[in-house]
């Protein structure tokens, strides 16, 4: 059998690892337009800051590859998918035959159109390890660094590099910071959290116009900038798979075996969706563990195994400059909130089971709090009241705990 994975990231390792989980026979073939071995994306704010190295970055071992006999194709860009001859075409002009096809090509920043950008001689996107690496080259004590995006990345990158440059203006048309994940309380407190390190936002507002070293802003002001780094959003890389008939919409869509429509074709990862299990809504999850688990999933699907992935919600856990930040989950419901000067808690519960949480600053044992969201546990089957307050095993009854130890089978 001959498997071959576009992308190198946590679904191809989470691919690697459930095939040969089940085929140690077969060959299996990465190709990726990164030249790096895998590495962990979410570390590279990491890198520049200087808590972490490339070496300490590397999301497996040096011999992985040569452990689970896999072949790659580093910093090779595949151009076109042939699927009626299951060949792979690269931009070397070799060809790779495949049995079984997993998509795994991630997600790329996405840049809207801005007037006069191409007038910015210092402009970055900050997602991979050679953004960070360029990053890192262009800034210096004295460099003013403009930030367009107040979103993870966004904020991530000023965390990276404010000790390093001499300030840091944070742009959004977003009313407030992180969006995506927090509420306005939760949005508040991280806000001012990060003002007091230093970091300057103009949010509600945009801007109009780009010129080499300067930023108009729609409300009529003006930013001087050395450096602009381009943090707005992402796209999933649904190119090439659209491109053999796979369907996609805003990512590839497959099943929880993470098959396409499509025979022996797969995705997972940032390029693809899963079904959000606290809502019932297919969407593109971009975390780091469930592209793991999706590629896993595919693996051991792909080598004659039997995987579903059907627990996938939204998660995320981050901190900046100190203060952590777990979320998960949808907000539809009722919330029960508690907080103090360096902490939130929000909890959402709708019809007898937890939807989701919000935690800042307290977030030990939030798995306890993830487990009841994914098993969808009623909640008048364990001590909710005592969870609210202290999350902890005891509040569940015997059985459960023997499960969640692993002590007991379900």
């Amino acid at each position: 059998m001959k498997y071959v994975i576009i992308g190198n990231s946590a679904a191809a390792v989470g691919c690697i690892e459930g095939i040969r989980s089940v085929d140690k026979a077969g060959s299996i073939t990465v190709v990726s337009n990164e030249p790096h071995h895998v590495y962990s994306r979410p570390l590279i704010s990491y890198l520049i800051y200087g808590k972490t190295s490339e070496q300490r970055m590397k999301y497996r071992p040096d011999d992985f590859y040569e452990k689970n006999d896999v072949t790659t194709l580093l910093g090779v860009t595949v151009t076109k998918v042939d699927y009626e001859s299951r060949n792979i075409l690269l931009d070397n002009g070799n060809s790779v035959g495949f049995d079984k096809l997993l998509f795994a090509t991630g997600s790329s920043p996405f840049v809207p159109p801005m007037q006069g950008l191409e007038e910015v001689p210092q402009k970055f996107t900050f997602m991979k390890l050679d953004d960070a690496q360029a990053l890192r080259s262009a800034i210096n004590p004295e460099s003013r660094v403009l930030i367009i995006g107040a979103g993870l990345i966004g904020l991530k990158c000023a965390e990276g590099i404010l000790s390093k440059v001499k300030e840091i203006t944070v742009v959004d048309m977003a009313q407030r910071i992180l969006p995506s994940i927090l509420d306005e309380t939760g949005s508040q407190m991280m806000q001012e959290h990060i003002e007091k390190q230093g970091v300057k936002f103009i949010l509600g507002n945009s801007v109009a116009r780009f010129h080499a070293d300067t930023a108009e802003l729609k409300n009529g002001g003006t930013l001087g900038f050395d450096i602009l780094v381009l943090a707005v959003g992402v796209r999933p890389n649904t190119k090439l798979a659209a491109g053999i008939g796979c369907k996609v919409n805003k990512g590839i869509l497959s099943d929880d075996h993470c098959a396409t429509n499509l025979p022996d074709v797969y995705a997972a990862g940032d390029c693809s969706e899963s079904l959000d299990i606290t809502d019932d809504n297919w969407r593109v999850l971009a975390l780091w563990p469930n592209a793991y688990m999706q590629g896993e999933t595919a693996g051991i699907c792909m080598a004659g195994g039997q995987k579903a992935y059907n627990k996938a919600i939204p998660m995320n856990a981050i901190g900046f400059f100190g203060l952590h930040i777990i979320t998960a989950g949808s907000y539809s419901g009722e919330p029960y909130i508690t907080a103090t000067d360096s902490t939130y808690k929000k909890l959402i519960t709708d019809n007898n089971v937890l939807k989701g949480y919000i935690l800042i600053g307290e977030v030990a044992r939030a798995g306890i709090y993830t487990s009841l969201i994914r098993e969808k546990t009623p909640l008048n089957t364990v001590d909710f009241e005592l969870i609210k307050e202290r999350p902890q095993l005891m509040a569940f009854a015997a059985k459960e705990r023997a499960v969640k130890l692993g002590g007991a089978k379900a």
